[in-house]
């Protein structure tokens, strides 16, 4: 077998200016790509994805990786990847794999399988869920088995919140030998933009819009929050940036009462540099929140919830303000319509915040560090992966049977396409 090779298995191609998601992705396979396999060759790097590409898919090419589209549900990715024969498979995100974990664990046995979780979609489709119909979280749905069941089947799973690291191990009782704590891997390098209180002005929204908690967000801040800001602040100004901007986030667009639709930002760290405040009002979500991280490496800081909060700060002062829940557990818009206009009058108290989110990057998600502690990982995983697999005994039996199930599942729909 070829000890060199590395199939990275995408959801979509990645788009590090329009998703977090994409600048993850990026992110792990840069560090792939500059640090060496154990017996100090290059890796060869591949990336696979049965998505079509869009005009603002990153490039990969030009950093050596070799690109492969491919097919669901089609015999032509039992070839593709017995051809391969990688040492490691990356699934992007449990759908992926249970889509072609079955195939790969059928043509190459030996290739260690590493899930990016990216955040737990169950966590935020539970508390969505919740949001809507005004009732406790629950996390035990089939979308936490079918999730769960994904991480328990790979040999490691990328975890990007240390909440969600101790949700799964506490509630869920996941093995740490299983999960791999790595949360966005950022540099102030050539980004922070070092703007004065004073040369900033304005309010700022930003994420992609196709994510239902950006949308909520939005739709919330233009609903109840903007009008409270604009009664305290009535020429404040917020402006609204995001990736896939449809109708339905044109029609908010009323320049007369300060709320702005401007669409995708073509350099978000340039864009975020140049206003005061940064605001995030989350009322569901997981992972950690991209859009705060790299409004942290622009220098502006942050007005949000707890949900916007969670997986970003542990013992570190927070990079602005964050609005707790009322008394009946809602999420506060007084409190965070108030914070806002704080944290944008008080230069005392935004250079203090501003200081804290740049502290946070350099000391949370530090590229070097988890770079480093990610390829580390990797080596340790394959120097022990036939002791690695008998520990994990009951990831064994869920692979046999749901890989069985899902394989034929795969062959049936193939069929069904062939008919057509």
């Amino acid at each position: 077998m070829n000890t060199n090779k590395i199939l990275f298995i995408g959801h979509l191609w990645p788009e590090p200016g329009s998703s977090a998601a994409g600048y993850r992705t990026l992110a792990l396979l840069k560090a792939i790509i500059n640090r060496p396999h154990p017996n100090n060759e290059k890796w060869q790097l591949h990336f696979a994805c049965a998505a079509d590409k869009t005009e603002f898919n990153f490039n990969l090419e030009p950093l050596g990786i070799i690109c492969h589209k491919i097919a669901l549900n089609h015999n032509s990715f039992d070839a593709y990847i017995k051809d391969l024969n990688p040492e490691i498979v990356f699934y992007d995100r449990f759908i992926t794999e249970e889509q072609f974990a079955p195939r790969v664990h059928e043509q190459c046995p030996h290739s260690i399988n590493i899930l990016d979780t990216q955040d737990l979609h169950f966590l935020r489709r539970a508390r969505q869920k919740a949001l809507k119909s005004d009732q406790k979280v629950n996390l035990y749905s089939d979308d936490a088995i079918r999730e769960i069941a994904a991480i328990l089947r790979c040999d490691l799973s990328l975890i990007i919140s240390s909440y969600e690291m101790q949700l799964l191990s506490n509630e869920f009782q996941i093995s740490p030998e299983i999960l791999h704590y790595c949360p966005f891997m950022m540099t102030l390098d050539n980004h922070s933009h070092q703007n004065l209180f004073s040369a900033r002005k304005h309010f700022v929204m930003i994420g992609n819009f196709l994510h239902p908690p950006n949308w909520d967000a939005v739709l919330w801040c233009y609903q109840s929050i903007w009008p409270l800001i604009r009664k305290l602040m009535p020429q404040a100004q917020i402006h609204i940036y995001g990736a896939y901007t449809s109708d339905k986030v044109r029609q908010l667009h009323q320049p007369d009462q300060g709320f702005i639709i401007k669409g995708r930002a073509e350099d978000v760290f340039e864009t975020l540099g140049q206003y005061r405040v940064n605001l995030a009002p989350l009322r569901f979500g997981a992972g950690i929140k991209g859009k705060i991280a790299d409004g942290f490496i622009a220098g502006t800081p942050c007005v949000t919830t707890d949900i916007g909060l969670e997986g970003m700060v542990e013992k570190l002062n927070w990079g602005g303000l964050v609005a707790q829940r009322d008394q009946s557990g809602q999420q506060d818009e007084q409190q965070i319509a108030q914070y806002a206009v704080d944290l944008y009058q008080d230069e005392s108290l935004w250079q203090t915040s501003h200081q804290n989110g740049q502290q946070i990057i350099h000391q949370l998600f530090n590229e070097e560090q988890h770079s480093e502690r990610f390829i580390t990982r990797l080596h340790q995983l394959m120097r022990t992966i036939s002791q690695h697999r008998k520990n994990n005994f009951y990831g064994r039996i869920l692979r046999h049977n749901l890989y069985r199930s899902q394989y034929f599942m795969s062959k049936w729909i193939e069929e069904k396409n062939k008919e057509r």
